[in-house]
C-alpha cells in the first residue's frame, strides 16, 4: 500500500498523466523509445500530493479565495499563491511516504551522496494543448535523501507559483482539478546541454529543426545567462549555424547545487557541438516526434559521445496542418482573414461553413483555408489571383510572392487550353440599373421566408433530410450569376474610380466620398437604426437607468447572478419600466431585422443578437449619450450631400481637362454605377447569416429534444459536434459520447490561444507577409489605406463589443470588424484593425459612413495603448502614435 507513493519510470509510459503528471508520464514514454536514453529515477505520484493537501485545514479556505480572483489582480494573487505555498511546504512529510522516497533512491544504487534532479510534474503540465513550460519548479543536483524529501515539498508547492495560478486562471484551469506529482532522477553531468525543437518554433516549419547548445548544464540557457550555438536542419543537413561567444557555464557542484563559472576564452567562440552530432540529435528528435504524433520542445544533455533526454514537451504554439491525405506541397489562404473572423470556431460552425461555402474549405486550428495551390501553379491563374488578393489586402499577396519566389515549392502547371471550360471568360457585362439590385434582395427575401416556413414542421432525420437540400438552396442564391455581377460591378466601379481619377486628377481614393451613403447598405443601415433605437430610449431617464444597470452586469446570459435579470427575460423586464413598453418595441423592430447577427456570425454557434439582446446595451447606452435626436437622418443626408458635391467637383474637374468632356462622360457613367451596385456589396453576407439563424434555431429545438430524451447533457453541446456527426447522433438514436464533447472543448480553449496566419502551407510554416514600404515616417505602424482622410484622437482599443465605451471623436482599434461592429462606426472619428481588406465589411462601412482608416496594421491592439492618442492617415496607410 505504501509503494503507491512512488513509481519508477520505467513502469509508466504518456498515459499515466493523471497519476505522475505531464513530465512524468512524457519522460516514462521517452524511456521506452528505442536508441532514446533517460536518466533513471521514480516518480512521487499525485496521491502523495493528495495526502499533504488534505493535512492543513486552511488549504481549502485559501484555495476559495483564490478561484474568485481575476487574472488581472496580481497583487492578491502573489498574496495568496505565497500563503498558500508556505502553508505546504510546512506540511511534514508522513513517515511512510519519506521511506517509500528513500527506498526509491536506495534502488537506483547511487549512494547518499549521490546528486538528483528533483522535478515538479504538474497534472496539467506538457499537454499537448498547454505546455505550462516555467510554470513550476526544477531543483538540480540535490544531494541526500533528506535534501531531495526537502525539495519534494518545494516542487509541491510550486504548483501555486504566482505564474503558475495566473497562467491557470487565464487558460480557465480550475486550481483544484490539478494535482503535482514529483519526477527525481539521477544527476545527468554533462559536456554540453540544451533544447532541440522538431519544427521551427518561428515559422512553424515541420521539415526544419534549430538546436540550441551550449557547454554546461541546460540552465544557462534556459536562465538567459548565455547565448546558445544555433543549428537549423533541413532534409538531414545543417543549413544554417550561429556559434555564439559562450562566456559563462553552469555546473553541479560536489556538495550539491550548482555554480556559475567562466569558459576559457579559447573555448568560447567553438561550438557546443559538432554538425554529426547536431545531426544525430535531430535523428533521435524525429523519433520521439513520431512516438508521441506532434512536434517536441525536447531537453536533451551530451554525455561523452551521446545524448541523454531530460525532457520532451509539445511545441503548443504551432498552428495545426489541414489533414490532406498526401505527401503534396500545398499552399493554403485563411478564410478568417477574408471574412473578419479569425477568431477559432468551434466543430459545429466549421462544418456548417464548409457545408455552405462555394469552395472547399479545409480545417485547421479552429479555422478555415481554401488550398490555393492549383491556382498559384498556373500562371494565368497565378495572375489573376494574385491581382485580386492583392486589391483586398497586400499582406496575403506579399506572403503567396514570398512563397512563389522558392522554386521549389509551387509546383509549375501548363495555363489550361483557351478552349476549355476551365479557362472561362469575362462575365456578362451587367446594366446599370437599381431594379436589379432590388430583385435580388426580393429573391434572398423570398427564399429565406420559404426556409423559415418550411422548417418549422422538421424534426429529427427529416429535419437533416432538409437541411442538407437548404444548404444548396443556400449555395444556389450565392452562386446566382447574376448576384455575382452585380457584387462584381461595384468593386471594379470603385477600382476603376480610384484608378482612373489618381491618374487624371492625382486625387487618391476619390470613390470613399462618392460612395457616402449609397443605397441599399444594410449593413450601414443597420448603424443608423440603431440611432433610431436610442432616440425612442433617450426621453426616459427610468429607461436609461435601467440599461446602465445591465451594463453594469445586471442582466445574464443564462442565470440570475445577484438578484440580476436573465437575458432571455430582459426585454419584458423593459417593459415595465415608464416608457419601456416603446424602448422595447423599438428593440423588438430592431431585433426582428438585425437580431441574427453577432460578432464573429459566421460560426452558427455564436450567440445572436436575437438570444443575447443585452450585448446591444453598451453601444446604445453610447448612442443616447453621444448624439442628438434624428441624428441618422441627419448623418445619412449629410453623406448624401458630400457624395453629390464631391461628384460635381469630380466632373468639374475632368471637363477642364484635354478631351475632358469624354472623360467625364465616362466619370459619370462609372459614379452611377458605383452608387447603384456598392451597396449590394454587404447585401449577400446578410442573407448568408439570415439563413444561418434559421438554421440555428431549428438545431438548437433538436438539441432540446435529445437533452428531454436523455441523449445530451446540455443543448450547446451540439456545438462540438460536427453537422454530420449531429446528423448520425440522430439518425442511429445514440447517446452523444461525453468525453468527445470534453476533447473536443479543451481542443477549442486552446485553439482560441493562436492566431492564424494569412497564408499557411502543407509544411506548417506560417508566412504573413510585410508591406515593404519606405514612404511612412519613422515610428508609424503601417497598414492598407481604405477609407480617406486623416484623423487625430484618442485611441479606445475594443476587444470584445460588450465592452465598449467610445466617446464622440474616438478612434477604434480592434483586431476585426466584421458587419455586427458597424453600430459602433456612428460614434466614432476613425478605425483601425489588424485584420482586413480594401473590400471587406469594415473597411466598405468605414468609407460609406467617411472615417478614415487603417486595416491590416499588425499588433495594433498591443502596440497602441487603449487612450492613447494617434493620428490615422486613412490616404496613405499608416497610424501614428503621438506623445
Amino acid at each position: 500500500m505504501i509503494e503507491q507513493y512512488v513509481l519508477d519510470l520505467h513502469e509508466v509510459d504518456e498515459t499515466r498523466g493523471a497519476v505522475v503528471g505531464g513530465k512524468g508520464a512524457q519522460l516514462g514514454g521517452l524511456s521506452r523509445i528505442e536508441g532514446i536514453r533517460v536518466p533513471g529515477g521514480f516518480c512521487v505520484t499525485t496521491d502523495a500530493f493528495r495526502r499533504i493537501m488534505a493535512q492543513p485545514p486552511s488549504i481549502e479556505d485559501l484555495l476559495d479565495q483564490l478561484s474568485r480572483v481575476t487574472p488581472e489582480d496580481r497583487e492578491r494573487i502573489r498574496t495568496l499563491s505565497a500563503r498558500i505555498r508556505r502553508t505546504i511546504e510546512e506540511v511534514a512529510v508522513p513517515g511512510d511516504l519519506a521511506a517509500a522516497v528513500t527506498r526509491a533512491l536506495a534502488r537506483l544504487g547511487e549512494g547518499d551522496r549521490a546528486g538528483y534532479a528533483v522535478r515538479s510534474s504538474a497534472t496539467a503540465e506538457d499537454l499537448p494543448t498547454a505546455s505550462f513550460a516555467g510554470q513550476q519548479d526544477t531543483y538540480l543536483n540535490v544531494v541526500g535523501p533528506t535534501a531531495v524529501l526537502q525539495h519534494v515539498s518545494r516542487c509541491w508547492a510550486s504548483l501555486f507559483t504566482e505564474r503558475a495560478v495566473t497562467y491557470r486562471q487565464r487558460n480557465g484551469i480550475d486550481h483544484r482539478t490539478v494535482r503535482m506529482a514529483v519526477v527525481v532522477q539521477r544527476m545527468v553531468l554533462p559536456e554540453a546541454a540544451g533544447v532541440l525543437f522538431t519544427a521551427d518554433p518561428v515559422t512553424g516549419n515541420r521539415r526544419v529543426a534549430t538546436v540550441d547548445a551550449g557547454f554546461g548544464l541546460g540552465e544557462a540557457l534556459v536562465s538567459g545567462l548565455v547565448n546558445p550555438d544555433v543549428f537549423t536542419v533541413r532534409h538531414g543537413q545543417v543549413v544554417a549555424r550561429a556559434i555564439a561567444d559562450k562566456r559563462r557555464a553552469v555546473h553541479a557542484l560536489p556538495a550539491g547545487g550548482t555554480r556559475e563559472s567562466a569558459i576559457d576564452p579559447q573555448r568560447r567562440r567553438q561550438p557546443a557541438l559538432t554538425d554529426a552530432q547536431v545531426l544525430r540529435l535531430v535523428e533521435l528528435g524525429r523519433r520521439i516526434e513520431a512516438h508521441f504524433g506532434r512536434p517536441q520542445d525536447i531537453e536533451w544533455c551530451l554525455v561523452g559521445d551521446g545524448f541523454q533526454i531530460v525532457q520532451s514537451r509539445p511545441i503548443t504554439t504551432l498552428f495545426p496542418i489541414p489533414e490532406t491525405g498526401d505527401q503534396e506541397n500545398h499552399v493554403y489562404l485563411s478564410v478568417g482573414h477574408q471574412q473578419m473572423m479569425t477568431d477559432a470556431m468551434r466543430p459545429l460552425g466549421l462544418s456548417m461553413w464548409q457545408l455552405t461555402a462555394m469552395a472547399p474549405m479545409h480545417e485547421a486550428g479552429g479555422r478555415l483555408f481554401v488550398d490555393a495551390t492549383r491556382r498559384l501553379a498556373s500562371p494565368a491563374s497565378r495572375a489573376g489571383l494574385l491581382d485580386l488578393v492583392g486589391r483586398g489586402d497586400p499582406l496575403t499577396r506579399d506572403a503567396l510572392e514570398t512563397l512563389l519566389d522558392r522554386d521549389d515549392f509551387v509546383p509549375s502547371l501548363p495555363d489550361p487550353d483557351p478552349g476549355s471550360p476551365q479557362a472561362g471568360g469575362a462575365p456578362a457585362p451587367i446594366e446599370t440599373d437599381p431594379a436589379i439590385v432590388a430583385g435580388l434582395i426580393e429573391r434572398s427575401r423570398a427564399s429565406i421566408a420559404a426556409l423559415e416556413r418550411e422548417i418549422r414542421t422538421k424534426s429529427g432525420p427529416a429535419l437533416f433530410d432538409f437541411l442538407l437540400e437548404a444548404f444548396e438552396e443556400h449555395k444556389r442564391v450565392l452562386g446566382d450569376p447574376l448576384n455575382i455581377r452585380a457584387i462584381m460591378a461595384g468593386m471594379e466601379a470603385t477600382w476603376w474610380l480610384n484608378s482612373t481619377l489618381q491618374e487624371w486628377l492625382g486625387e487618391k481614393n476619390a470613390a470613399d466620398t462618392l460612395t457616402l451613403s449609397a443605397p441599399d447598405n444594410i449593413t450601414s443601415q443597420m448603424g443608423l437604426a440603431l440611432l433610431d433605437v436610442a432616440d425612442v430610449i433617450r426621453p426616459h431617464p427610468e429607461v436609461v437607468a435601467f440599461l446602465r444597470s445591465v451594463q453594469g452586469g445586471g442582466v445574464q446570459g443564462g442565470g440570475v447572478q445577484g438578484g440580476g435579470v436573465q437575458d432571455r427575460d430582459f426585454l419584458d423586464e423593459l417593459a415595465k419600466l415608464a416608457g419601456g413598453a416603446e424602448a422595447r418595441d423599438a428593440l423588438e423592430a430592431y431585433l426582428d431585422r438585425y437580431g441574427m447577427r453577432c460578432v464573429g456570425e459566421i460560426d452558427i454557434t455564436r450567440p445572436r443578437w436575437r438570444e443575447r439582446p443585452s450585448t446591444l446595451v453598451p453601444v446604445i447606452l453610447d448612442n443616447v449619450r453621444n448624439f442628438e435626436p434624428g441624428a441618422a437622418e441627419r448623418r445619412f443626408e449629410q453623406g448624401l450631400r458630400k457624395a453629390r458635391q464631391k461628384e460635381q467637383e469630380v466632373l468639374s474637374r475632368l471637363r477642364a481637362l484635354p478631351d475632358g468632356d469624354r472623360k467625364a462622360d465616362q466619370a459619370k457613367r462609372m459614379i452611377d454605377r458605383v452608387r447603384t451596385f456598392i451597396g449590394y456589396r454587404e447585401y449577400p453576407k446578410y442573407g448568408i447569416i439570415s439563413r444561418y439563424f434559421v438554421y440555428k434555431q431549428a438545431l438548437l429545438a433538436q438539441a432540446g429534444r435529445l437533452v428531454q430524451a436523455g441523449r445530451l447533457a446540455e443543448p450547446e453541446d451540439i456545438f462540438y459536434l460536427t453537422f454530420q456527426e449531429l446528423h448520425d447522433l440522430v439518425r442511429r438514436s445514440d447517446q452523444v459520447d461525453d468525453q468527445l464533447v470534453r476533447q473536443r472543448k479543451e481542443a477549442f480553449r486552446s485553439y482560441r490561444a493562436l492566431t492564424p496566419p494569412r497564408v499557411l502551407t502543407s509544411d506548417g510554416e506560417a508566412v504573413n507577409g510585410g508591406y515593404r514600404r519606405d514612404d511612412v515616417p519613422a515610428g508609424a505602424l503601417v497598414g492598407l489605406p481604405v477609407s480617406a482622410g486623416t484623423v487625430e484622437g484618442r485611441a479606445r482599443v475594443v476587444l470584445d463589443l460588450e465592452q465598449a465605451d467610445l466617446e464622440a471623436g474616438d478612434i477604434l482599434v480592434t483586431t476585426f470588424t466584421d458587419p455586427s461592429w458597424s453600430p459602433l462606426f456612428v460614434a466614432i472619428a476613425g478605425l483601425v484593425t489588424e485584420v482586413g481588406g480594401l473590400m471587406t465589411h469594415g473597411a466598405v462601412i468605414a468609407r460609406e459612413y467617411g472615417l478614415p482608416a487603417v486595416v491590416g496594421v499588425e499588433q495594433a491592439t498591443r502596440l497602441i495603448r487603449d487612450g492613447q492618442r494617434i493620428r490615422v492617415h486613412g490616404t496613405d496607410g499608416y497610424v501614428e502614435l503621438l506623445p
